[in-house]
């Protein structure tokens, strides 16, 4: 009796371990995703989380990732503003949920801390599709934090050359008191002062007070005609502008990528920015930007919302990635992205997937051009930019007449 029971037991464990085994083989395939969903720029997030959840759908529509895998993408709130949180936010991801790898955070601040404190401890590939504090390029990653969004270095450039194209010659500088906000500000100040321009006050500023009349009569005291505010729009942003407005202290107003959403308007009241201007991550004009186009209106999605396509490229790669790499690991993706993502290779467009897991089962090399544009990273992880400006026209902002 024992040994048939010991015959039994052993039959059942083996089974087990089988039946264990064939489900760890056929386990969906999970992905982070962590952006602010509650603070400075909760109202620009819907459109980027959407963008990186329709990349993922496509990947499922046509036939899953690696062997037929669901792939799963989940979210986590990391607040923009608040860096303990997102560390928080990354460490769930990254220790509890087991992710392979992460889309976001999308503010500087918070990638930062997001990457020190889990992913790079923890080997887990992160791209960014909105960080764009000049800091991430000096990051001590081990080659494992990527952006689908160029530098401030470029966005503070073209912000600079946009101000004196248009006949500012004297500026003042706000700017909310984090990563993004300093290195946005100090290549303006630089680019702005090369072009011959004159910045009176540079000055920064907490996010998320009540009052900041004190800090705009300063700015204002400094002579300039023109408050450039480098914020959240959700955050500092409105009020500084609002209470700007309020008091008489000025009237002609510009912003970085931040400050890019109709909100805005709701909250300042319209007609009162009219002519603002301001500088966000644009698409560049090639085939991937005009299917990804088609995509997401047939998704029910602005295909020009701040940073969607940026997610979805993300998203996409990270999959493409994770393909290529041949099993569900975060070890050596971050190699097979840079694999993915740039010539030589067969061009591969947004929404291509079932072409691009065929011509990788054949061994074939492909490049990914994507809903934003070409994707070669560069050593720091970083890509080329395609700056635009916007202008405040009526209820929001639109892409400024070129």
């Amino acid at each position: 009796m024992k040994r048939i029971t010991k015959r039994l037991l052993a039959t059942a464990m083996v089974s087990t371990a089988i039946l264990a085994g064939a489900a760890s083989a056929h386990a969906d395939v999970k992905i982070g995703f962590l952006g602010g969903f509650t603070g400075p720029i909760e109202s620009m997030l819907p459109p980027i989380f959407e963008a990186a959840k329709l990349a993922v759908k496509d990947v499922n529509d046509q036939g899953g990732i690696l062997d037929g895998q669901k792939l799963e993408i989940i979210s986590g709130d990391s607040t923009c503003a608040d860096a303990t949180a997102a560390s928080n936010a990354a460490d769930r991801m990254v220790n509890s949920e087991k992710v392979t790898a992460l889309v976001g955070p999308l503010c500087s601040g918070e990638t930062i801390a997001a990457a020190n404190n889990a992913a790079i401890p923890g080997g887990v590939l992160l791209i960014s599709p909105a960080a764009t504090s000049p800091a991430l390029t000096t990051l001590d990653d081990k080659d494992l934090v990527f952006r689908t969004t160029s530098s401030d270095a470029y966005s503070g450039e073209v912000l600079a050359k946009i101000l004196k194209d248009k006949g500012t010659d004297n500026i003042a500088i706000t700017y909310v008191n984090n990563d993004y906000g300093k290195g946005f500000a100090d290549a303006l100040e630089g680019a702005f002062k090369t072009l011959g321009g004159t910045v009176s006050a540079k000055e920064a500023h907490e996010d998320g007070k009540a009052d900041y009349r004190a800090e705009v009569g300063s700015l204002a005291a400094s002579g300039a005609d023109t408050l450039v505010v480098l914020a959240y729009v959700d955050g500092s942003g409105s009020t500084i502008i609002r209470q700007a407005l309020e008091g008489g202290d000025f009237s002609k107003f510009a912003g970085g990528d931040g400050m890019v959403s109709d909100a805005l308007v709701k909250n300042v009241g319209e007609g009162k920015v009219d002519g603002m201007v301001a500088t966000r991550i644009g698409n560049s004009v090639s085939p991937g930007t005009e299917v990804y186009a088609k995509i997401a209106k047939d998704a029910g999605l602005d295909p020009n919302a701040n940073f969607g396509a940026q997610s979805y490229d993300a998203a996409f790669l990270i999959s493409l990635a994770i393909q290529k790499l041949g099993k569900d690991s975060r070890e050596g993706l971050s190699a097979a992205l840079r694999e993915v993502s740039s010539a030589p290779g067969e061009v591969i467009l947004p929404g291509e997937w079932e072409k691009a897991k065929k011509l990788i089962a054949e061994g074939k090399d492909i490049n990914y051009e994507g809903a934003a544009g070409s994707h070669e990273f560069d050593k720091n992880g970083d890509v080329p930019g395609n700056v635009i400006e916007m202008v405040v026209d009526g209820k929001g902002f639109k892409e400024a007449a070129k």
